[in-house]
């Protein structure tokens, strides 16, 4: 865990040990009042998975810098998630997403389980965790791989497996209650194919974005009604405009900015391009604001933007020395 300044001066929060206090935070950290909530992927300690079924951690400041205390460790198996993806806080209470656990465990890729969705609640001693809804993989979806979004005390969300034949993913609401519906259903060819990313709410209506699938099967930028009516704003073509996008997307004023993982058409020869950012209006308009070159310039942004004042920041996964350390970047408009 670290935090950086505009300037770029990084400082370390935090540095996991794996184990009992967890490993791989993949997922965007929360700010609850002085508080740091967020998810590791792996550890924990559970001999479920192989390498432990992930936690979700609270980081306290202190005068002497910032605490880590694990609030949940997830066990796997049937009756709980493993490989938590993300937080979101509604009135005090912490809901989330795991990719594995729960039913269908021998259904979806990774065989230990479809997912889940949780929730945690605080009180005088501890963390209670209840698991809401748990996927099956079939019609309802299965591997959330996303972060939950929040519409007026309900989640919505993606998941990258089950659906239809295909099991190209879907779109989900779960009620406060933990009942499920399906709002769509991917079928794998002009309107997306599994999204990986979590959704946007603008006004209303719901965007997100499918790593496969459209009319180049480069993925898409779609929205979709609460009600369930999706339709593609934009498909990418895997070459100058970008390929792959698996971030969530930022709203900035009603424009709509994300990053591509591939595509771009400048470095990365050995595959089709660095990634780019890119920004596309309500209407599908799409323009490219930046392709990743490699190297020193970075690669392959994986994480969605941040907009501070204007600005944009985000990450790159590979970059630096021999593309391997990634970089944290900005870009003016």
């Amino acid at each position: 865990m670290f935090e950086m300044s505009s300037s770029g001066t990084e400082s370390i929060l935090y540095s996991f040990r794996g184990g009992a206090d967890g490993e791989y935070p993949f997922a965007p950290v929360i700010a609850v009042k002085d508080v740091l909530y967020g998810v590791t992927e792996d550890g924990g300690g559970a001999t479920f998975c192989d390498n432990g079924c992930g936690t979700v951690f609270e980081l306290t400041p202190s005068s002497s810098g910032y605490s880590e205390q694990i609030i949940h460790t997830f066990q796997g198996g049937k009756e709980d998630g493993a490989f938590p993806q993300g937080l979101v806080p509604i009135d005090g209470v912490l809901y989330g997403t795991t990719a594995g656990g729960g039913d269908g465990l021998h259904v979806c890729t990774d065989s230990i389980g479809c997912g889940t969705v949780f929730k945690l609640i605080s009180s005088s001693s501890g963390y209670a965790e209840t698991v809401l809804y748990r996927f099956k993989g079939g019609a309802d979806g299965g591997e959330p791989l996303g972060q939950p979004l929040d519409v007026k005390g309900s989640l919505y969300g993606t998941t990258w497996w089950g659906g239809m034949a295909c099991s190209c993913g879907g779109v989900f609401e779960i009620s406060p209650a933990g009942k499920e519906r399906v709002l769509y259903r991917f079928k794998g060819g002009t309107d997306g194919d599994g999204p990986v990313a979590g959704l946007i709410n603008v006004n209303g209506t719901l965007y997100g974005t499918t790593a496969q699938g459209g009319a180049s099967n480069d993925g898409t930028v779609f929205k979709i009604t609460t009600s369930g009516k999706e339709s593609v704003l934009y498909s990418f073509k895997g070459g100058t405009d970008g390929a792959s996008p698996q971030a969530t997307l930022t709203n900035v004023n009603g424009t709509l900015y994300g990053s591509t993982t591939t595509g771009g058409g400048t470095g990365c020869p050995k595959r089709s391009g660095c990634g780019t950012v890119f920004k596309i209006t309500r209407s599908g308009a799409e323009s490219v604001l930046y392709s990743f070159k490699g190297g020193v310039d970075g690669s392959r942004p994986f994480a969605g933007l941040a907009n501070l004042s204007g600005t944009l920041y985000g990450t790159t996964y590979g970059g630096h020395r021999v593309d391997r350390y990634g970089t944290l970047f900005a870009l003016t408009p």
